[in-house]
């Protein structure tokens, strides 16, 4: 049986003395989009970090394509195939839209970067019209597309997603989703933390349910949607 692409096992992570994620279980398999839902404080944007690297854990442990990457400092986590894009963008906003979707290929040292820019800017035509505008000037739907452009500059196996769709306009939001369920078919790995439970729901194959640092539940995508509780809890449903 081929392992998962991720996997954590009894991952712990602190803030301090304050135990943010208490010894979740999680897994990825190789193409797969899986979401992770739960209320504001659940420990979701605290595992994507972990699994990035930007955070130490306390206690457990991440395997990744079958080798254990704890140790793994954030740089060489990136250059073996996982990318973050964080909360609230990180983008350069100094830098031009150009120069920051070139940071995102940083560590490679190959032939093909600009193959791949043209291609990221054939993705998100607004940033192609934009390419020599200073990326702080730009709209918060310009810099998600930025954000999600930049590290997919990375050629990640695995792209980390935190709360793309925050404070965006409902139409900048279906063209996000849109780009994420491209990017799943060309083969990438998504793990996605997303403020709107149902729209997460509705595109990834499986979920996990977050609350107070653990893992509530987990299952299909399609279960989960259908599932009182977290109807009730997330989905503003009875």
């Amino acid at each position: 049986m081929t392992s998962p692409l991720l996997e954590l096992k009894d991952v712990h992570v602190n803030y301090g003395a304050i135990a943010a994620v208490k010894g979740i279980d999680l897994s990825l398999n190789t193409g797969e989009l899986v979401c992770l839902i739960g209320a504001n404080g659940a420990g979701k944007s605290t595992t994507l970090n972990a699994i990035a690297g930007t955070l130490p854990l306390a206690g457990g442990e991440i395997h990744y394509q079958g080798q254990p990457i704890d140790a793994l400092p954030a740089h060489k986590r990136l250059r073996a195939g996982i990318a973050l894009v964080p909360e609230g963008r990180g983008i350069f906003t100094r830098l031009t839209v150009e120069e920051n979707l070139r940071m995102g290929a940083y560590s490679r040292d190959d032939d093909q970067i600009d193959a791949d820019l043209d291609r990221m800017l054939l993705l998100f035509p607004r940033l192609r019209e934009r390419h020599t505008q200073v990326a702080g000037t730009l709209s918060g739907g310009e810099q998600q597309m930025l954000a999600i452009g930049r590290a997919l500059l990375s050629r990640p196996k695995l792209l980390l997603l935190d709360e793309p769709s925050m404070g965006l306009a409902p139409l900048i939001v279906e063209k996000i989703f849109e780009v994420v369920q491209q990017v799943k078919n060309d083969g990438v790995t998504v793990l996605l933390v997303e403020q709107n439970a149902n729209l997460a729901l509705e595109f990834a194959e499986r979920g996990y349910v977050m609350a107070s640092g653990v893992v509530t539940l987990a299952g299909r995508g399609d279960e989960l949607l259908a599932d009182a509780g977290v109807r009730a809890a997330y989905l503003g449903g009875g």
